[in-house]
Formats: structure tokens, sequence, C-alpha cells
């Protein structure tokens, strides 16, 4: 009964997703053209982190407002993830034709930029020869497949962000759940719309 009368979040949803993965559209690119180097820091991700949250934070808050205010975890779970998954397969598509047809050039700085990190990080580990090689090897793979991915690569690595992001969405539904202080709205309604 409390699911017949959602609202129908759908248009709210698919309105949000991609506000939320255009935003991250930009603030990839400009990250990109103005500070490329940025992309592969620690710094750069915790903020892209502490931004994503905000705007998560955000829209969950605005999809609760349209659905009247109050709903249940599992009213909350399936709009949030649905707004989550969209962005994030905006951004992830938008990635990947961005650096095979729009600059070529990212997925090779990008390598380059990961390849030259881990190789210090390695070094300073004192690593020896031998497993900094094997350990470089799999970096090289694991950058091919996720800046230039294959079509399988590609598959694979969204159904690892859909698992991320529906751990992001149980959490975020069990956070903005809210239940309806008023104990008697259902047989109030029912009153005053007697179905025939």
């Amino acid at each position: 009964m409390e699911n017949s009368k959602q609202p129908k979040l759908g248009p709210q949803i698919l309105k949000n997703g991609l506000i939320w993965g255009a935003i991250n559209i930009v603030i990839f690119l400009v990250a990109w053209y103005t500070m490329p180097e940025a992309l592969g820091e620690t710094w750069y991700q915790l903020i892209s982190i502490v931004i994503g949250i905000l705007l998560a934070v955000y829209f969950c808050k605005d999809l609760r407002t349209h659905a009247g205010g109050y709903w249940s975890f599992s009213q909350a779970l399936w709009p949030i993830f649905g707004m989550f998954i969209l962005s994030a397969g905006i951004l992830f598509t938008f990635n990947i034709i961005f650096g095979k047809y729009i600059d070529t050039t990212y997925p090779v700085k990008m390598k380059e930029m990961v390849m030259e990190r881990s190789l210090a990080m390695y070094e300073k580990f004192g690593m020896d020869e031998s497993m900094i090689e094997k350990s470089m090897m799999a970096v090289e793979e694991s950058i091919d497949a996720q800046v230039s991915p294959t079509v399988p690569q590609a598959i694979k690595g969204f159904g690892i962000v859909a698992i991320i992001y529906f751990i992001g969405a149980l959490i975020f539904a069990a956070i903005f759940k809210r239940s309806d202080p008023n104990p008697w709205k259902e047989e109030l309604e029912a009153e005053n719309n007697p179905q025939v």
C-alpha cells in the first residue's frame, strides 16, 4: 500500500542524475585542462570524494522532497541507486569517449602519470627489481583497462562501479529514510479518498 502512494520519481531521478553527471564532467574537464597532473594525486581524489558526497546529500534530499518528504528505506533505495548509477554511467561513458575520440592524449598521459607514481612508490618501499617489474606490469594492465578499455573490460569496470554505487545507495537510503510522524495518515487518506 505504501509503494502505491509513493509519487513517481522517474523524471526527478533522470533530472538529478543528468545534472550530477554533467557536474562531474565539468569538474573532470576543468581539472584536465588546467592541471592534468592533479588527476593522479591523492588530494584530488579526496576532493572529488568530498564533492561527490556533498552532491549525493543534496540530490538525495531533493529526491526525498519530491517523494513527499517521507519514505521508507525500501522506497528510498531504488530511486537513490538509479540516480547514483545514472550519474556514474554518464561520467564513465564520457571518460571512454573522451580518451578515444576527443583527446587521445588522455589515456597516454594518465598511464604515464600512474606508472611514474607507482614506480616511485615501489622504489621507496625498497622492492627488488623483479617484484617491481611484476608490479608494474599489473599496474599497466589495470590502467589500460581504466583509461582505454576494451568492451569486456568496460562492462566489467562498470559492473564494479555499479556494485560500489549500490553499497553507497544502501548507506544513503538508511541515512535519508524518514517516517511520517502522523500515525493516522493512511486512515485519513482512505477516509478522504474512498475507493468505489
